[in-house]
């Protein structure tokens, strides 16, 4: 068995949004030569995700597709987008003091409890079978890493690795 891996960045604006980064992972495999195996997609990121949804085409005044949209107007009915302190129990006073003491956050970055709620729910990584050296994702499958920290805009990291037997 044989196994890669790459990585790449993605910058994330101060809202909740989707980026397909199907294109890179094809890339990925493609340059691997692997022809029959699996891909995963991860993000390390605990207030991110990674999905497997379909291309909806039309978007938001925003660029977002309208399905990927719609989901996150769906759970914003599961969890609510934080928009105050006490909102929610998490952050404490203490992860407060220490990310202002020890990583030099402000306060209000703080407030993204959603989008570690959302992350638990929809999952960091994604596998996807490689056949004949092409992702297998049906016709109108595609790859999205998710950014659910609205909070602030931030450079992000997706890890792509490729398993062949």
């Amino acid at each position: 068995m044989r196994s890669q891996g790459h990585s790449i960045t993605v910058e994330t604006p101060a809202r909740q949004e989707f980026f397909d980064v199907t294109a890179q992972l094809e890339e990925f495999v493609a340059a691997a030569g692997v022809t029959e195996g699996i891909a995963v997609a991860y993000s390390p990121h605990t207030s991110c995700c990674v999905i497997l949804q379909e291309e909806s085409e039309d978007t938001t005044y925003y660029g977002t597709q309208l399905l990927l949209q719609d989901t996150l107007n769906v759970l914003a009915t599961i969890a609510p987008p934080t928009r105050h302190e006490g909102q929610y129990l998490h952050p404490g006073p203490i992860h407060i003091r220490n990310a202002g003491e020890l990583r030099n956050e402000l306060p209000e970055w703080g407030l993204n409890t959603d989008g570690h709620i959302l992350s638990s729910i929809l999952g960091r990584s994604e596998t996807v079978p490689i056949t004949g050296g092409r992702l297998v994702l049906g016709e109108f499958g595609r790859v999205y890493f998710g950014d659910l920290d609205s909070v602030r805009a931030r450079t992000r990291t997706v890890h792509f690795q490729v398993i062949a037997g």
